[in-house]
């Protein structure tokens, strides 16, 4: 048995504002939409996906190198951009919440950190 893909499926209480956000604002591609009179969902493209399990210590160190303090739930959505400090800009400008700007990290990486819509906290992050 082989996991084809992994789907982060995420409800938000306004859809709209959420589509129009990772949609519209950073960019991912619109897969499929489904409306019924049950409601409405769309699947939207994030490239390649990946599962980071991290331990509590570690998720502690990540939070403190990107933030300076532990802010982050148990989950955090983390994307891989090509220009951290502008789509923190083009986030921003859509209401997104910046918790830290972009920094450089021990990672090799610049990474910036996010609340999102939806209750999401976002980790944008350019390799350098």
């Amino acid at each position: 048995m082989a996991v084809r893909q992994l789907r982060l499926v995420v409800t938000a209480a306004d859809y709209e504002a959420a589509v129009r956000f990772y949609r519209d604002a950073l960019g991912l591609t619109e897969r499929g939409a489904v409306s019924s009179p049950q409601g409405r969902v769309t699947i939207l493209d994030a490239g390649r996906a990946t599962l980071e399990i991290a331990d509590p210590a570690t998720a502690e160190f990540i939070d403190r190198v990107e933030v300076g303090r532990r802010v982050a739930g148990h989950i955090r959505v983390a994307f891989e951009v090509d220009d951290a400090e502008a789509t923190t800009r083009v986030l921003a400008d859509a209401g997104a919440e910046v918790i830290a700007a972009p920094r450089p990290t021990p990672f090799k990486s610049t990474n910036a950190r996010l609340n999102g819509p939806a209750g999401l906290q976002l980790t944008l992050f350019q390799m350098d």
